[in-house]
């Protein structure tokens, strides 16, 4: 399509030959394009949520003589901040007698307190919590893990880091 014509105020026309026949379009001014497609992005976006998905997988800590096995999934709703989340394990040295929510730290370094995670405490424990804006931009940045205590380890027997999965879905 041979361009006929650009006006300086940034339109053109396109002269195009549909059979013998000359037929005049007009081009959409490619600013208001843009200007439409920005617009709409903006109203859509605070509407728009992902949910984010995370897996962290225990390994012990704090010297343990234990093996433990087991994971946290959890999906964050990047609109309300809600996480729901399950927590499996086994191969403690006993019962489960606290778990939280720690950050942020990075794997390797320890870090107060977020969320407490309530009992009693068995394998397949299932919640959802709100997080504050910080803290799931914490739980995004890969600073949050899960922390399982015994009594044989009271400050701490296994660890899960939580780590963002791909792809993010549409609630």
């Amino acid at each position: 399509m041979p361009l006929s014509g650009v006006g300086s105020t940034g339109s053109a026309a396109c002269a195009c030959r549909h059979g013998s026949e000359m037929l005049e379009v007009s081009m959409i001014r490619f600013p208001a394009v843009v200007t439409l497609v920005v617009a709409g992005m903006a109203v859509a976006s605070p509407a728009m949520a992902a949910v984010l998905r995370f897996e962290g997988h225990f390994v012990g800590e704090h010297g343990t003589t234990s093996h433990p096995d087991g994971k946290v999934e959890a999906a964050l709703n990047t609109r309300t901040n809600l996480v729901r989340y399950v927590i499996t394990w086994s191969g403690l040295s006993g019962p489960v007698t606290a778990a939280h929510f720690h950050g942020p730290a990075s794997e390797g370094e320890e870090a107060g307190v977020i969320v407490p995670i309530g009992g009693p405490y068995k394998s397949g424990q299932h919640g959802a919590l709100v997080l504050s804006s910080e803290q799931a931009q914490t739980l995004q940045n890969g600073q949050i893990y899960v922390n399982l205590h015994t009594q044989a380890q009271p400050n701490g027997e296994a660890r899960a880091q939580l780590e963002r999965l791909t792809p993010a879905v549409r609630p």
